[in-house]
């Protein structure tokens, strides 16, 4: 099962990529989310959101998370994103291959909205043999 095409200029960033980017613990990292937010049209899925707070540890770190509202492009399921996620996840289950429905999720809203992800959740690797998008 393969879908679509991705964009150039369209960046879904993963949840590993933004808590370490306000952790700032990795330079590299940290370089990288810049370049990416200076250059190209970053999309957040709102679950990445709800992760995001989740975690937080402070009513300010929630305040500071609950702008990505208003600075990016915060991207949500379709009508079949769930029922995609759950065949992409069972396709790979298939092979041997298992993948927290989450990040399936992720890389299928990725694909319709044709953007490349940032992680540095490993996952997306195995994903990346059953579904087309693009790992920065």
């Amino acid at each position: 099962m393969r879908y679509g095409t991705v964009s150039d200029n369209r960046v879904l960033v993963d949840t590993s990529v933004w808590i370490a980017y306000f952790k700032n613990s990795h330079p590299q990292i940290t370089d990288r989310v810049d370049d990416v937010l200076t250059h190209s049209d970053v999309h957040v899925p709102k679950v990445v959101i709800a992760e995001l707070i989740q975690g937080a540890k402070t009513d300010r770190e929630i305040a500071i998370i609950e702008e990505f509202v208003n600075a990016f492009t915060v991207i949500d399921q379709n009508a079949d994103t769930w029922l995609k996620a759950g065949r992409l996840s069972f396709s790979m289950k298939k092979k041997g291959i298992t993948v927290h429905i989450i990040d399936c999720y992720i890389s299928i809203l990725a694909n319709e909205y044709r953007c490349s992800i940032f992680s540095l959740d490993a996952h997306f690797k195995n994903i990346q043999k059953f579904l087309r998008f693009d790992l920065l």
